[in-house]
């Protein structure tokens, strides 16, 4: 499985009509094309960041995909007064407890290798710190995606609710300091997002 992901910084004013219109139009749309499995979108209405993220049965599904879609990244940078950013992941563990619901919440990490074996990486998340993870109050899902080209990696995990992120701040540094230094990755930043659109729909990758 695989995954793009297209980041805006836009204008905080603007969040609620980009949001719908990555609901109502891009998401029925992007849903049409033959390769594709779903969509998320997360969002940080203080500082008016948006990171759109569309899942895909393979590489050469999404790469396909990328010309139909070029209009809609380009329309969405207009309407959230921001210039779209694209990455693309191949999508190495997801796990979920349970759906998301209204009130979700997700907190994004982005390291990048430092000359480590993207498999040991891979699999020290997998066994090492996913079932930590999963063992915090409030925990819904989680997923690590990986660009080994690039050497970079994304790890989201997903709470029922804001308070119940804020809650597990303390534990999950210290579970991501820990895997941080096995792994021998660097963390390139770390970021807090409600998760307004959440129909990803891939499936357990363990």
């Amino acid at each position: 499985m695989f995954a793009r992901s297209t980041t805006i910084m836009g204008n905080p004013e603007a969040i609620d009509p980009g949001i719908a219109y990555v609901r109502d139009e891009v998401m029925p749309s992007l849903l049409t094309i033959e390769g594709c499995v779903g969509l998320s979108m997360l969002v940080d209405r203080d500082s008016g960041q948006c990171i759109v993220t569309t899942s895909w049965q393979s590489e050469e599904a999404m790469r396909s995909s990328d010309l139909h879609l070029r209009p809609m990244r380009e329309r969405a940078g207009e309407l959230l007064g921001g210039q779209p950013q694209v990455e693309e992941w191949e999508i190495a563990v997801m796990h979920r407890d349970h759906r998301s619901s209204e009130g979700s919440c997700c907190r994004v990490v982005w390291m990048r290798a430092n000359q480590t074996d993207m498999h040991r990486g891979i699999d020290i998340y997998r066994m090492s710190l996913l079932p930590r993870i999963e063992s915090m109050p409030g925990f819904c899902s989680a997923s690590l995606m990986v660009n080994r080209e690039l050497q970079r990696a994304c790890a989201t995990t997903t709470f029922d609710t804001r308070e119940a992120m804020e809650a597990a701040r303390d534990e999950a540094w210290a579970i991501r300091e820990e895997g941080v230094r096995d792994a021998g990755v660097d963390v390139l930043d770390v970021a807090e997002y409600e998760l307004c659109l959440a129909h990803l729909r891939v499936p357990e990758l363990v």
